[in-house]
């Protein structure tokens, strides 16, 4: 037995503990209960967003437009019918759960997400539908409005009463963590920093002598040892524990006692370093496997929209900067001569090597003796022009045209230099994930100032935080960003 048995933990321990799941379990007190009233507070809202609307329309802007008095009994359908699909929307941004109920910022934007959606799909398919009478896009558009307006209006007050003392204990797991590591450590200061979560951090439990060899931060509470599992769970009132370091044979028992005591058991991914947010559980020949294959650009229908994107992009970045590459090709003539642009080798999608185009910005003998190295600042290669140009990503705009042969994308990781990355894949973790996209004009670690000769580290991680969380939205967003964010280009 390498745990620690139950018998040394006093009765008065184990009451107070039952105590707690009784109240927790009671239906006054259930999180469950909870979830239903927001469901139907949105219910109520959404109804009243109708009414509110259909009053506007039809009474306060009745002279707006061409449209006859309609009575509500006429509009009794319509209003139904967006109640419901906007109702559906809510619940399909997945707010409907009592791990984020005191999120009230996350609801906010997956709210105000889902009215959007709603307003622009229910009004095409009323449209389509050709319902009788005919909808009115400026009721639905106030609709849409009155809304967002009631729904995080009503958000707001249903937050303020959760977080009062009495009812956020019932909605928060108390959670231990046992053993230590990085993962934990991340975790744990993820939830320390966030108050609207629905964990409340206990402190952690020693497995593998870490407390007596590392220095551990100061707020991290320590509360025992694994050997003390049994008094541990009871004196705390445990409702959850969070393991991210044990042996297979302690995990294998402490998961045992978990099933017994009624307690949330979990398991940090530490085999797992990149891509969490993909694991899923697959049975392959009837054995149950954990690996990573559901990350958004796995998904045909986000490669389309992506490479969309990209294809309208590019065309009108080619468009538009035409008079760019010319007088700046003319500008690199003037100074340098001959060839005006610069094509050089780089790793793409999936290690397949492109050749990517540049408006030449550095001496034409820039690598002579050296060989292939980043551009530092103040770097002497460059020309005067050059020095402008990298500073603007000017340098960078012909590559519309690798975007538009299928090379590169709009936005995604950077491509680099095959001589320069050579070895990273052995001495860099995670270097060649980043090749599971297709490298990007512009990415998320060049808006946050890693480019050139930066941490490698730091701009791997951020390259597979994009991978992790791509949206079109937030290719839009790096988009945008480019043009502002422009820290360590030289």
């Amino acid at each position: 037995m390498l745990i620690g048995t139950p018998g040394a933990v006093t009765g008065n321990l184990l009451q107070k503990l039952e105590e707690r799941r009784a109240l927790k379990a009671s239906g006054t007190a259930s999180p469950h209960l909870w979830v239903l009233v927001s469901v139907l507070g949105d219910l109520v809202m959404a109804i009243a967003a109708g009414y509110a609307a259909y009053w506007l329309r039809f009474h306060s802007l009745k002279d707006f437009g061409n449209w006859d008095d309609l009575a509500l009994r006429q509009y009794t359908g319509h209003m139904t019918l967006g109640t419901l699909t906007l109702l559906l929307a809510i619940g399909w941004q997945g707010i409907y759960h009592r791990n984020v109920l005191l999120r009230n910022r996350w609801i906010a934007s997956k709210m105000a997400k889902a009215v959007l959606i709603w307003t622009l799909g229910f009004l095409a398919m009323t449209l389509a539908l050709k319902l009788t009478p005919p909808i009115s896009r400026v009721f639905v558009a106030l609709n849409g409005s009155c809304a967002l307006l009631l729904l995080l209006s009503w958000r707001l007050i249903f937050n303020l009463f959760l977080h009062q003392p009495a009812r956020l204990k019932t909605l928060q797991q108390r959670t231990l963590f046992v053993g230590w590591n990085e993962d934990a450590q991340r975790l744990w200061n993820t939830l320390s920093t966030d108050k609207a979560h629905a964990f409340e951090l206990i402190g952690w439990v020693d497995a593998s002598g870490w407390r007596d060899s590392q220095a551990l931060p100061s707020n991290l509470p320590f509360v025992g040892y694994l050997e003390d599992i049994h008094r541990v769970i009871a004196r705390h009132e445990v409702d959850m524990i969070v393991v991210a370091d044990l042996p297979r044979q302690q995990l294998v028992e402490l998961a045992n006692i978990c099933e017994r005591e009624m307690i949330q058991f979990k398991l940090a991914p530490s085999v797992f370093r990149i891509f969490v947010s993909g694991l899923s559980l697959e049975t392959i020949a009837g054995t149950p496997v954990l690996g990573v294959n559901r990350l958004p650009l796995d998904s045909t229908l986000n490669v389309f929209l992506k490479r969309c994107l990209d294809i309208v992009g590019a065309v009108m970045g080619l468009l538009l900067s035409a008079p760019l590459i010319a007088f700046f090709g003319f500008m690199v003539w003037w100074e340098s001569g001959r060839p005006i642009f610069y094509h050089q080798r780089r790793w793409g999608m999936n290690g397949v090597p492109f050749e990517i185009i540049k408006i030449r910005s550095m001496k034409l003998d820039a690598e002579a003796g050296k060989g292939a190295q980043w551009c530092v600042q103040d770097d002497p290669r460059r020309l005067k022009v050059g020095a402008f140009m990298r500073k603007w990503n000017i340098d960078e705009v012909p590559q519309f045209w690798n975007v538009l042969k299928g090379q590169m994308s709009l936005v995604g990781p950077r491509p680099e230099r095959p001589e320069l990355i050579a070895a990273f894949k052995h001495e860099i973790p995670h270097y060649n994930a980043r090749h599971h996209a297709k490298p990007g004009m512009t990415g998320w670690a060049q808006v946050k100032g890693l480019r050139g000769d930066t941490d490698l580290s730091e701009r791997i991680k951020c390259d597979l935080w994009y991978l992790e969380n791509w949206s079109l939205w937030l290719d839009i967003q790096i988009m945008f960003l480019t043009f502002f964010k422009r820290d360590n280009a030289y």
